[in-house]
């Protein structure tokens, strides 16, 4: 029996806004369908000024949303190893902007721990992987990932140790070349366990690096080439962020 992956769809969309407008709407939608379903959707979060624009979206409309986020869990895809109350931590903009304002168990958060909760960033990266063993069903239903000028997703940088880690879930990141130079990151093998990757891209400095991703290649070089949903994977950028792209035009597939 041949199992067909579905390739990368490009969706351009004509500002930051109406991404955020067009994803909250997506990401409601799933959520409702598979808790429809009886399930306990698990998603995994990213950080960055699109990811806060979409956070603060999803909390404004979750009282007229029919999600029931108890029954929602909440992952992050990497994480700055920084205090538990840095303003650099992903899960503190999360909380701020969505996750203290839907009502959420804190049991179905799992944050990566912090520099002031561990001794080490190995330390962290080993104990993130065992909660996900313990506290995961095997896949996200929706996975979403920043991806940077210089093609990174997550904390997963060209030419980084990182890149080569197999059979593991997270991984430690030292030397960043994007401060804070400690992180902790998700695998391309824990990654991948996703059934929709969702990429939310916005601006022109990130147009060349959307372009060689969707071009294909080597992960190496570029990390966003190297994760794709069980089910789809699904670019979701802004008309600056296709400016490389040839022959696309806004909500172009």
């Amino acid at each position: 029996m041949t199992t067909v992956i579905p390739g990368p769809r490009t969706v351009v969309h004509d500002d930051a806004s109406s991404l955020v407008s067009e994803v909250a709407s997506l990401l409601l939608e799933r959520l409702e369908e598979a808790q429809a379903r009886s399930e306990t959707p698990q998603i995994g979060l990213t950080g960055g000024s699109i990811a806060d624009a979409l956070h603060r979206e999803l909390a404004r409309r979750a009282p007229d949303s029919s999600v029931d986020w108890s029954r929602v869990v909440v992952w992050w895809g990497d994480e700055r190893f920084v205090p538990s109350a840095s303003a650099e931590r992903n899960a503190r903009q999360a909380r701020q902007a969505l996750l203290d304002h839907v009502a959420l168990d804190p049991a179905n958060v799992h944050e990566v721990p912090a520099s002031d909760e561990v001794a080490s960033v190995e330390e962290s990266a080993a104990a993130y992987s065992a909660a996900m063993r313990a506290h995961g069903v095997g896949s996200f239903e929706v996975l979403m990932l920043g991806v940077g000028p210089d093609g990174h997703i997550a904390s997963l940088f060209p030419g980084h140790p990182g890149l080569d880690v197999v059979d593991e879930i997270a991984v430690a990141v030292h030397d960043s070349p994007k401060p804070p130079p400690l992180r902790v990151s998700l695998t391309f093998d824990a990654l991948a366990h996703s059934k929709s990757v969702w990429f939310l891209v916005n601006g022109a400095e990130k147009a060349a690096a959307v372009a060689a991703a969707l071009a294909g290649g080597d992960r190496t070089e570029i990390p966003a080439r190297g994760v794709v949903g069980v089910d789809e994977t699904v670019w979701h950028i802004d008309a600056a962020a296709a400016g490389e792209l040839a022959d696309v035009s806004p909500l172009a597939t």
